[in-house]
């Protein structure tokens, strides 16, 4: 018989960690294919342009997710945006830190979309919007991924 180390917790299945990456700021949301819906988690400040890993890993162990998702911003005719490259970066250190797959979900006007919805029919104050768009947007990602990994 073999002994499982006290430590490893088994991977939730069908649970998904959503990421809206910014310089700043890193959104999270959680999602299941057992729903096929997102939520929105928190606002991750980067630390001098760099991701907060503490609080990702808090994140991961919390929630024990099979898999990532990252939205990846491109220009319009498909060509790299100048921050497309961190995008993968953040892709590759995440895949590499925690040994989960990692999917890409192009994220074009995610950020934009959600500023409307908070900003326009939630009515949030400046100061409240920049706390939560990036949740919304990482939500918005993941939402996306779900409703075509699901069907």
């Amino acid at each position: 018989m073999v002994k499982q180390d006290p430590l490893f917790k088994k991977a939730n299945a069908g649970t998904y960690i959503g990421f809206d990456f910014g310089n700043k700021k890193i959104g999270a949301a959680i999602g299941q294919t057992i729903t096929a819906t997102a939520s929105p988690l928190q606002t991750i400040r980067s630390i001098n342009q760099s991701p907060d890993w503490a609080i990702i890993s808090k994140l991961i162990e919390e929630w024990r997710p099979s898999g990532l998702v990252v939205g990846i911003s491109r220009q319009s005719d498909g060509s790299d945006n100048p921050i497309t490259p961190r995008m993968l970066k953040f892709c590759r250190q995440l895949e590499g830190r925690y040994q989960l797959p990692v999917y890409q979900q192009d994220e074009t006007l995610s950020t934009f979309e959600a500023k409307q919805l908070l900003f326009d029919e939630i009515k949030l104050s400046a100061a409240r919007l920049w706390e939560v768009q990036d949740q919304l947007a990482a939500q918005l990602i993941l939402q996306t991924w779900l409703n075509s990994h699901t069907k």
